[in-house]
Parts: structure tokens; C-alpha cells; sequence
């Protein structure tokens, strides 16, 4: 099964095999932003634009409860054990009890919470609209640092040990040092100055990322120095997937991507003929990834 969300408001399920729609889901006319579907336990989470997150039976599209938060939802859920955890544009991160939808805990920051929590050590990290990079205990929603970064960010971080690493809208992308709770580098590419919206993969030591200034990047994790880049022809804000060796990604030039992860090197491309912003998704053999003209492609 595919579960992706729309701009019309529903939240569908598709078959993987034939493309079939097996249910549709309203959200009450609010329209689905940026947040993307989680599935966990046979129930799909999803957030709208109209600050409702949504838990929804995943075999039959009924709905089983929904949350009420104070502005948009453009940060996608992370499930943690039977905790759900959603950013909000109304400032605050919650936690909601996946079973029931009851509130557990929330966190106000200074700003719109966009990114979409990491997790990793029984904390989660998000980096914030406020120039914050904060890590919260997950079990009671207690602060326990946070990190100034400089800037407001759209990305979501991807945590791997004592590592962070996130791009800005001050047009850098960030590796962070968990331990010493300090900014580890800075990559900033002199001649190109322009936002970082894509969320990073990390793949055998490199970060990879897309860029508003129509490049993909592979980063040394270590050093922030570039590895290798790959020039698409408009921005990049659709977040790289990295499986078998090859990166999976889309940009807002109508093509999908497929590169060599090591090198960079372009393995195909394919012109759905509209901007691709979304993720794609990567399951048995298949990819998913849908584009701005609401058209879902399967690549086998």
C-alpha cells in the first residue's frame, strides 16, 4: 500500500502492485501541506494546513482520532513507541498518545516548528524556525539543551550518534557535535548563496542534500568539505532517499533522479513533465514520489 496526502485535502491509499485506490480519506477540507504519512501499528498519521493531526486505520482509510493544534501542520509525525510526535506552526512540538490522541506533553519554542523530529537515545531533536536546535526527553517532554544555530530552517535534521546535520535558509548546511553541544562546521558555498529547504540523507560518511541553488551535494560528515555535486536545472527542495547505493531524488526542473552515491554520477533521469518537491518513497523493489501536478509515479 502507498498512503500519500494531497492538495485536495485527502489522504489516499493506493495499491503498490497496480496503482488501484483502495480508500480515500477527507480531512475536513483542510488541504495537506508538506506533512508526510506515517505508518506504524496498521494506523497511518498525517498532519493538514489546518492544524489537525489525523490518525486513520490503514486497511480501511475509517478515521480513529483526531488532534487540534493551534495553526498548520507542515512537519510530518514520527511514531515512538505509543508516543506520536508533530511539530506545529503555533510554535510548540507535541506529543500525542498514539491509542487515544490525547495530548501528552507540548514544547513551546520561538518559532514555527516545520521540521520533522529525528529520534535518537530516547531524546528527539528538531531545528527550529527560531534559530534553535533543540533536544526534548521524549518519555516527559523536559528540554535538555539546545544548540544556536545561527538561522531558521525548513530541514529536518538527521541524527546519527553523536551527530546532527541540517541545512538553513542561511543558505548552509550544518554538522553538529551532540556531545560537546557545539557546531561542529559550516558549509557554505561562496559563489551560490541560496537556501537549503531539502532534508539530508547520510550515506557512508557523506551528507547528501539538494540545494535551492539546483545542486544536489554529497558533504564529508567529518569536514563539511563536498564530496562530489550533481547540477540539476531549478531547485532542489525534495529530500534525497539513498538505497542500494543509488540517490533517489527529485527537483523542481519536472525530473527525477536516480545518481550514484559514491560519485555522484547521474544513472538516469526520467521528465514527469510538473515539479517534483516530495520525497520519494522506497519499498519492495519499487519507488514512489509524487508531483505538483498530483500525479504519483511507481519506478520499478
Amino acid at each position: 500500500m502507498v498512503y500519500v496526502g494531497g492538495g485536495d485535502g485527502e489522504l489516499i491509499a493506493l495499491d503498490l502492485a497496480s496503482g488501484a485506490v483502495r480508500w480515500k480519506y477527507r480531512t475536513a477540507d483542510n488541504l495537506i501541506g508538506e506533512s508526510s504519512p506515517a505508518v506504524v501499528n496498521g494506523v497511518v498519521y498525517i498532519g493538514d494546513l489546518g492544524g489537525m493531526l489525523h490518525a486513520v486505520n490503514a486497511a480501511d482509510g475509517k478515521g480513529r482520532w483526531t488532534f487540534k493544534t493551534g495553526a498548520e501542520i507542515k512537519s510530518s509525525p514520527t511514531v515512538v513507541n505509543d508516543i506520536v510526535l508533530i511539530g506545529s506552526y503555533d510554535s510548540h512540538l507535541y506529543a500525542v498518545d498514539a491509542a487515544t490522541g490525547r495530548q501528552r506533553w507540548k514544547v513551546l519554542t520561538n518559532g514555527q516548528v516545520h521540521a520533522t523530529p529525528a529520534v535518537s537515545g530516547g531524546l528527539t531533536f528538531i531545528a527550529g524556525c527560531d534559530g534553535q536546535f533543540r533536544a526534548i526527553r521524549i518519555a516527559d517532554g523536559r528540554e535538555m539543551y539546545k544548540i544556536d544555530i545561527g538561522g531558521y530552517t525548513g530541514a529536518s535534521p538527521i541524527v546519527a550518534g553523536d551527530r546532527a546535520f541540517f541545512g538553513t535558509f542561511e543558505n548552509e548546511v550544518l554538522g553538529l557535535d551532540l556531545k560537546s553541544r557545539a557546531v561542529l562546521w559550516r558549509f557554505s558555498d561562496p559563489d551560490r548563496q541560496f537556501p537549503f529547504y531539502s532534508s539530508p540523507a547520510l550515506f557512508e560518511g557523506k551528507v547528501i542534500t539538494g540545494g535551492r541553488d539546483k545542486m544536489v551535494r554529497a558533504l564529508d560528515a567529518v569536514t563539511g568539505k563536498p564530496a562530489w555535486t550533481f547540477a540539476s536545472r531549478a531547485r532542489v527542495d525534495s529530500s534525497p532517499v539513498v538505497a542500494g547505493g543509488r540517490v533517489y531524488i527529485g527537483s523542481s526542473d519536472n525530473r527525477f533522479y536516480v545518481l550514484d552515491a559514491a560519485s555522484g554520477r547521474k544513472l538516469w533521469e526520467f521528465d514527469t513533465g510538473a515539479a517534483i518537491t516530495a520525497s520519494p518513497a522506497v519499498a519492495a523493489g519499487k519507488i514512489v514520489i509524487g508531483t505538483t501536478d498530483g500525479t504519483v509515479y511507481v519506478f520499478g
